[in-house]
């Protein structure tokens, strides 16, 4: 039975892609419902894009809770959300006329009901799934830094609980990867980085299964030019690093060599900061990190005692952040004395991808000789690991 309902969620979508301005529709698509709890608060509708948000609509709800957005049809299938304070209702617009949501202001984003579109549905499952992943590795990294649970448990719970999502998410990619379901499913993050690992040779097959699909349904959706762009450098990042772990080891970095590979980023003031010129005769600390993550502060206080323990005797950090937002990152950084870069790439990051970070944050030690000699896996190995380099 459940594989027949999965069967018929893939021809429905294939259907709906066929159809999708096929047919004489309506110029407009409608957003309507009630949501209880929340006299007097406002509610936002926004068109979710690529890489930002556009508010289209507001309303102030009142005692009785009933909304209704009307908004131009999109061009091709597209994502919105519904914001009311912090929380949100993500869905999406196919070929749906009308999409009524039922939902209570203090349980707005997780226990909501959806009707008039599958889509906006599996929507839905995706999003627990992925709530249901966040809190789980959160409640692990706690643990773990109380030291109420081993490393190795600790790496192999927050495996299977990004594994529990991609489980789900993956029902939808290769049933139906012509739909905005899958679409949404791919893209979802955890701590700053995105479920699949968009250098990852098995999760690439997944960015391929919906690139394919959406270029072959919507050649002419943004979308499925960003999803083309990133299905390529997949396939150039995982190239390199195969070419990485076949070239045979060295003992020794030649001149004008470096053993790691070579960062070139903006920072602060949009300078462009090498980080083989940083390296040159210093032990380098290099972290990807995400500035929005709320590990983030105790872990640059850590640094910071670090950097300034090891300053004078050749040590530095080379900080890439991987936030989208560039101001949040310019204003978390401004304080900080070590070399501070953004990849603009952001989840995207080529440069990450080659390092093969798969979770943050990623910390790699460089000596001296420019040899890239530790990936730290525990910050408690951290300060031992700076003094063997020096």
């Amino acid at each position: 039975m459940k594989q027949m309902r999965t069967t018929l969620f893939a021809v429905c979508q294939a259907l709906m892609a066929v159809l999708f301005f096929s047919c004489g529709q309506k110029d407009k698509f409608t957003v309507e419902g009630v949501v209880t709890g929340a006299n007097e608060q406002v509610m936002y509708l926004e068109n979710v894009g690529v890489s930002s948000f556009e508010v289209l609509d507001s309303v102030k709800l009142t005692p009785v809770g009933k909304f209704e957005f009307e908004v131009k049809r999109p061009a091709y299938p597209d994502f919105y959300r519904l914001r009311l304070n912090d929380q949100l209702i993500n869905f999406a617009v196919d070929s749906t006329e009308t999409i009524k949501f039922m939902a209570d202001a203090n349980t707005f984003a997780t226990s909501y009901i959806v009707e008039g579109s599958e889509n906006c549905k599996a929507i839905k499952e995706i999003t627990l799934a992925q709530l249901d992943a966040n809190q789980a590795i959160q409640r692990l990294r706690r643990a773990h830094e109380k030291e109420q649970i081993a490393d190795t448990a600790y790496q192999r719970e927050v495996l299977a609980a990004s594994e529990a999502y991609k489980a789900i998410a993956r029902k939808y990619i290769y049933s139906a990867p012509m739909s905005t379901a899958a679409y949404f499913a791919l893209f979802q993050q955890i701590d700053g980085l995105l479920f699949f690992d968009l250098y990852d040779k098995e999760d690439s097959k997944a960015y391929g299964a919906v690139a394919t699909s959406y270029d072959h349904f919507y050649p002419e959706s943004p979308r499925s030019k960003h999803l083309y762009n990133l299905a390529l450098q997949s396939i150039k990042v995982i190239r390199a690093q195969q070419q990485r772990e076949q070239a045979p080891a060295v003992s020794t970095v030649a001149k004008n060599e470096v053993g790691y590979v070579d960062i070139q980023l903006p920072n602060l003031r949009g300078e462009t900061v090498n980080l083989s010129s940083v390296a040159k005769g210093k032990t380098v600390l290099v972290n990807f990190t995400a500035y929005m993550s709320e590990w983030s502060p105790a872990l640059n206080m850590d640094f910071r005692e670090l950097y300034d323990k090891y300053r004078d005797k050749g040590f530095e950090i080379y900080q890439i952040s991987l936030d989208s937002d560039l101001h949040f990152w310019k204003n978390a950084a401004s304080n900080l004395p070590w070399v501070c870069v953004r990849d603009p790439q952001s989840v995207y990051s080529q440069i990450a991808g080659l390092y093969n970070v798969k979770q943050l944050p990623a910390i790699f030690i460089l000596d001296k000789k420019g040899n890239l000699v530790k990936r730290i896996g525990d910050l408690k190995e951290l300060d031992g690991s700076i003094r063997a380099a020096l």
